[in-house]
């Protein structure tokens, strides 16, 4: 086995670029979108998640004697084919919103530019990566914003696939949460990690003062004692016992959230441990961090919520072609017409941000190119351009990717955020916050 990407896709990838090439219409220059037909959920806004690991997923994109092995044997495409694979190297552009924008129905979030078969075998794995990322990050960008500047640690390892649990904690991070709780995240991706004992701790213990001082001794007195193993009043009071007023936080794991914060801000103040802080966590997700906002919590853990997109685990984006070349070199505009909301439209677009005079995201404008792929219109007066360059002849662009990558969308997408009128703030179902307008 290798680390190749090759063949985490679909079969009809392959057998598309096997008759292509038969047919003579494999090397035809072609523009293919990612796009979204709408917001999942009635949500009011998306946020791109994914592009660091979806640009290294192409860099890795590569046949290698197993992987060309295993096509044959199973007779997948024919051996004009496998010898057309067995020097596949992505060699278009990729140009798109940078990770951590927020996207709207019909954006193009991703442009790949190319010869048909080559960018066509990437559909899948672009797909696959896009559509969960994103998904995670939308769900947690409005866990943030219900959370109201109050810490959010991402903490859903235990419910999702093992390489998924990286990925959505890589893109809650870049969402706005504060940490993870998963360790191979802060090792390829350098998001913060937190995290100190569960329940078993505590019943591994003959008692829970015993289990409490060893936490202590081990972590400081500055760690965060969980307090819903028994009793929540006995836990405080032996909590500020062994660690002190100093005592770092407590954390919440059950029961209603509401009434236990409440009694327990007023324990920690009568027993002067006035600096302790209050995590909550037991199944939250936007609704109910929203719920606790009057409360005097101070930090809230999330995880199923946030790693399946909070009922939502796929943000139904798609990859069409929208333009290719002709025989003789003549660009014709492609899209899909069906009924049941699935048809597309054609030409390649460019992208941008309308804003008012002060800075407040209005519109998404989607102009359409005529004729061609090589014209790129500027933006004009109030308006910020979306789209960035990913790739170039196949290399992924180094500032999108890795740790480095992952904070720059992180930063991206704070100040993307601070564009949006209040409205984008909303919980309840309702029609996207910006119109999108095809010119």
């Amino acid at each position: 086995m290798t680390d190749s990407t090759a063949l985490l896709t679909d079969r009809y990838e392959y057998t598309m670029v096997d008759a292509a090439i038969q047919a003579g219409t494999a090397e035809r220059q072609s523009v293919f979108e990612v796009f979204g037909r709408r917001l999942s959920g009635g949500r009011r806004y998306g946020v791109v998640a994914g592009t660091g690991r979806l640009l290294q997923a192409v860099a890795d994109f590569r046949l290698t004697d197993d992987e060309l092995s295993w096509l044959s044997d199973e007779h997948i495409v024919r051996r004009p084919t496998l010898d057309w694979l067995a020097d596949y190297r992505f060699t278009g552009r990729i140009t798109g919103y940078q990770e951590g924008e927020i996207y709207f129905p019909g954006s193009p979030i991703l442009v790949v530019e190319g010869t048909f078969a080559e960018c066509v075998l990437l559909e899948t794995v672009l797909l696959s990566v896009l559509n969960y990322d994103s998904a995670v990050a939308t769900a947690a960008a409005r866990v943030v914003s219900a959370a109201s500047g109050r810490p959010v640690a991402e903490m859903g390892s235990r419910r999702t696939g093992e390489w998924s649990a990286v990925a959505a904690a890589r893109a809650a991070w870049i969402a706005g949460f504060s940490a993870t709780s998963n360790l191979e995240a802060g090792r390829r991706w350098g998001v913060p990690t937190m995290g100190t004992a569960a329940h078993a701790f505590t019943l591994l213990h003959d008692t829970e003062e015993e289990a409490f001082r060893a936490q202590v001794a081990a972590l400081g007195t500055g760690t965060t004692l969980l307090v819903d193993t028994f009793d929540v009043p006995t836990a405080v009071r032996r909590a500020v016992e062994v660690a002190g007023p100093e005592l770092g936080a407590v954390r919440i794991d059950s029961g209603d959230l509401a009434s236990q914060v409440a009694e327990v801000r007023a324990q920690l103040d009568s027993l002067g441990a006035t600096k302790t802080r209050i995590t909550v966590t037991s199944d939250l997700d936007e609704y109910s961090v929203a719920s606790l906002s009057s409360s005097p919590v101070d930090a809230y853990g999330v995880g199923t919520s946030v790693v399946t997109g909070s009922g939502y685990p796929a943000a139904g984006m798609v990859y069409k072609l929208v333009a290719h070349q002709d025989d003789q070199g003549e660009w014709v505009s492609v899209a899909k017409k069906s009924s049941g909301g699935k048809s597309s439209v054609g030409g390649r677009k460019h992208a941008f941000r309308r804003l008012s005079d002060s800075g407040v995201a209005r519109a998404e404008v989607l102009r359409i190119e005529e004729h061609g792929s090589d014209s790129h219109p500027a933006p004009k007066h109030a308006e910020r351009a979306l789209h960035v360059t990913l790739a170039e002849g196949g290399v992924p662009d180094p500032r999108w990717l890795g740790p480095e990558g992952t904070k720059l969308a992180r930063e991206h997408h704070a100040a993307a955020m601070a564009e949006l009128p209040p409205d984008a703030f909303r919980l309840s179902g309702g029609d996207p916050v910006l119109p999108t307008v095809y010119k």
